[in-house]
C-alpha cells in the first residue's frame, strides 16, 4: 500500500496566487524533496482557498477516505480575517483531530501553526497564538509552530494581499515543515 501525506488546509497550502501550485505550492516542493530522497511516499494536495475551520470539517470525509499515512493540517488564517473566536477556531481544530484519530488511529498528524504578522495582531482581542501549540500538546500531535516564519510580514516574499505568500516565500514555508515532517517519516518506519 502506497503512503500518502495529505495537506488538509486554505489557500496557503492550495498555494492561491501562484502561477503552477502543482510545482510551487508547499505540497508541491515537499512532493519534489520526498522524489529526490527516494521516500515512497505521494502527497495530495487538498487546500481549498477560503476554507476555514467550519467549512473544512464538511469535506473532512472526502480527505480521509484517501487514508493518509500523515495528515498535515493546517486551517486558521481565515478564521482569523474573519474574526472568528480563538475559543471556535480551537473547538472546530480539535473536531478535526478527533475525526482523523477516529478514522485512522494509526496516521500521523502533523499541525502547522500561524503566527500572526505585526499588522494583523492589533485587529482582534482574543488569544490566537496559544491555539495550535494548545492542541499539539493535548492530542500529543507534532506541530510546526510558525510554518511562515521568515514570510509572513515581509513585503517581498509576499503578494500584495501581504497575505499569501509569493513562490519564495512557500519555497521557505516548506523548508520550515521538512524538518518536523522528515522526523515524522523517520519515525514511522518501525509501523
Amino acid at each position: 500500500m502506497e503512503n500518502k501525506i495529505i495537506f488538509f488546509g486554505d489557500s496557503l497550502v492550495a498555494g492561491y496566487g501562484l502561477k503552477d501550485p502543482s510545482s510551487e505550492s508547499v505540497p508541491a516542493l515537499i512532493n519534489e524533496k520526498l522524489k529526490k530522497l527516494g521516500l515512497k511516499y505521494s502527497v495530495i494536495n487538498a487546500g481549498v482557498s477560503g476554507d476555514t475551520t467550519a467549512s473544512a470539517l464538511s469535506r473532512l470525509d472526502r480527505a480521509l477516505n484517501e487514508k493518509p499515512t500523515i495528515f498535515i493540517l493546517e486551517l486558521g488564517a481565515n478564521d482569523f480575517l474573519r474574526g472568528i473566536s480563538p475559543v471556535l477556531i480551537l473547538s472546530n481544530l480539535q473536531l478535526i483531530i478527533n475525526k482523523v484519530k477516529s478514522t485512522i488511529p494509526l496516521a500521523s498528524i502533523l499541525l502547522l501553526g500561524i503566527e500572526l504578522p505585526d499588522w494583523a495582531t492589533g485587529l482582534h482581542h482574543g488569544n490566537y497564538s496559544d491555539i495550535f501549540s494548545a492542541l499539539a500538546e493535548k492530542n500529543s500531535i507534532s506541530l510546526v509552530p510558525s510554518f511562515l516564519k521568515n514570510v509572513a510580514g515581509i513585503r517581498t516574499l509576499n503578494m500584495y494581499d501581504g497575505v499569501h505568500p509569493l513562490k519564495e516565500g512557500y519555497q521557505i514555508a516548506a523548508e520550515n515543515i521538512w524538518p518536523e515532517l522528515y522526523r515524522i517519516i523517520q519515525e514511522r518506519k518501525g509501523f
